[in-house]
């Protein structure tokens, strides 16, 4: 983002708000959602687009992360519907086949949701489970700060996790937990305090979907409980 001249942190933000709304409406993967986002940040690293080719850089992304994750991924037409005709099938594959070339067709990455499904396992804790829910809505919200890209998947993942136990009273660290991120203790803090930082900020933020989507039955209504 530092080298984009006519968009910014916040219109980033309002994109990954409107991308979860969208990947929640598709029934898409989880995964599908966090290579979207690894793909939007990794192409503007490197190409300069206008505020206008924003939301073209957004769908099309989650266009080829949901060719890469999804068995049954959604019609070209459904993407064109979702920005209300804002752009033709021929603009987004345009847009497709630059993206693609510009990250030499190199998709495969890993996420911090990956990490945290291992990490809650080493730590003896459900996938079903309050806490891995509570670590799932801090990761989500991470998508959307700019500035959280600054830390590794993994760390992310481990600390989400032990900011979700600290919030349930539940044991947060362990040797186990300690052996499988490769951390210490002191190396996750300062995400740590910044993921509550983003977690009371996200009170006052104009941007609701991973709140709205985190209030659901099946999350566990999780993000109803989180200083609120």
């Amino acid at each position: 983002m530092t080298r984009q001249t006519d968009i910014n942190s916040k219109m980033r933000a309002i994109l990954i708000d409107w991308l979860v709304e969208v990947h929640l409406k598709f029934k898409l993967r989880d995964e599908t959602l966090f290579l979207t986002v690894n793909i939007i940040d990794r192409y503007l690293s490197c190409v300069v687009i206008t505020r206008d080719k924003l939301q073209l850089v957004g769908v099309t992304a989650l266009l080829i992360s949901s060719k890469f994750e999804e068995i049954y991924f959604p019609e070209l037409k459904e993407f064109v519907d979702i920005t209300d005709k804002t752009y033709t099938k021929e603009q987004i594959l345009e847009m497709e086949g630059r993206i693609l070339h510009k990250l030499n067709f190199e998709l495969n990455a890993t996420s911090s949701l990956k990490f945290l499904d291992r990490y809650t396992r080493v730590h003896n804790l459900d996938l079903e489970s309050e806490i891995y829910m509570k670590a799932r809505y801090l990761l989500e919200l991470v998508l959307i700060e700019y500035g959280m890209v600054q830390y590794p998947p993994s760390k992310i993942a481990v600390s989400a996790l032990c900011v979700a136990c600290k919030l349930s009273e539940a044991i947060d660290w362990s040797s186990n937990l300690e052996k499988a991120c490769q951390y210490n203790r002191g190396e996750i803090i300062s995400c740590m305090k910044d993921m509550v930082l983003l977690l009371h900020r996200n009170k006052r933020m104009m941007l609701y979907a991973v709140k709205n989507k985190f209030s659901l039955e099946k999350y566990g209504k999780v993000s109803e409980t989180l200083f609120c």
